[in-house]
């Protein structure tokens, strides 16, 4: 008999729900997970109809970290994941993450339970993140002696300042959702994070897929190009947006004042 996969993902129109799906180890990472992780980035990549994804936990957590027992049964894969891809730059355990920052539409992670290690980074590679209010949240790598390696400092220096960031790091410290969210590493905090999520989503798809994505990229490359470049970036994706039939459409609904019916996202 067949195991379930650990990384489910469900479409319904333009709507992606991708649920980590091995909750009765709280969601811990292993190779499954992070093998389904990347195999489900790259289908939604290729869908031009996506305008957002939902990305949640099974169970009763959203992700407790990487699962050492199991990755650490592997010592191969662990070396050669360890081993980056020339053309990309990342590793395993960083791509299969990094790769939900790079969709070209909107992710929002839903979080409740644990988002522990690997479990904040990946909320942390999500352009929103909501949580309930007694979640618990740690970077918690310091607790093993390592250091955060699955991208996710570069979106933790993003979201919050660096002297949080080295504290939360270097630490490890436990803090609610609650608190996440008063320091903004969470985008809103809820009994019912879902809802917010649902709500902002409804939000997103509203406007041009165009425009959401190249929002997206422009300003995630903005903190890292030189300002010579992120001006040539927004001449570039603005060139496209004048000649994107979305845009049209959008202009229409902007006059009128009808409900845009947008055509498939044309940015890659």
């Amino acid at each position: 008999m067949a195991s379930a996969p650990r990384v489910v993902t469900d479409v319904d129109g333009p709507v992606a729900r991708v649920r980590l799906n091995r909750p009765g180890k709280l969601n811990g990472v292993d190779f499954g997970i992070l093998d389904g992780l990347l195999a489900s980035a790259s289908q939604l990549s290729a869908n031009r109809d996506l305008r957002v994804v939902l990305l949640s936990g099974e169970g009763d957590s959203f992700c407790a970290g990487l699962d050492f027992p199991a990755v650490m049964k592997q010592p191969r894969r662990v070396a050669l994941g360890f081993v980056p891809n020339p053309l990309r730059g990342t590793n395993l355990f960083q791509q299969a993450l990094w790769a939900w920052r790079r969709l070209p539409v909107p992710v929002i992670a839903i979080t409740r339970g644990h988002v522990f290690g690997a479990g904040i980074q990946l909320a942390l590679a999500a352009d929103f993140r909501f949580t309930t209010p007694d979640a618990k949240w740690s970077v918690l790598e310091a607790k093993w002696g390592l250091v955060p390696d699955m991208s996710g400092t570069i979106p933790l220096v993003e979201q919050v300042p660096l002297d949080l960031a080295k504290r939360l790091t270097m630490t490890g410290e436990i803090f609610s959702g609650e608190q996440a969210a008063a320091w903004g590493l969470a985008t809103g905090c809820d009994t019912d994070p879902e809802k917010l999520a649902l709500d902002l989503a409804d939000q997103l798809i509203a406007r041009s897929p165009d425009s959401v994505s190249g929002t997206k990229r422009l300003l995630n490359e903005a903190a890292r190009r030189s300002v010579r470049a992120q001006f040539a970036l927004e001449r570039r994706l603005q060139f496209h947006m004048l000649r994107s039939a979305n845009a049209k459409i959008a202009r229409k609904a902007g006059t009128t004042g009808e409900a845009p019916a947008f055509g498939p996202r044309t940015l890659r």
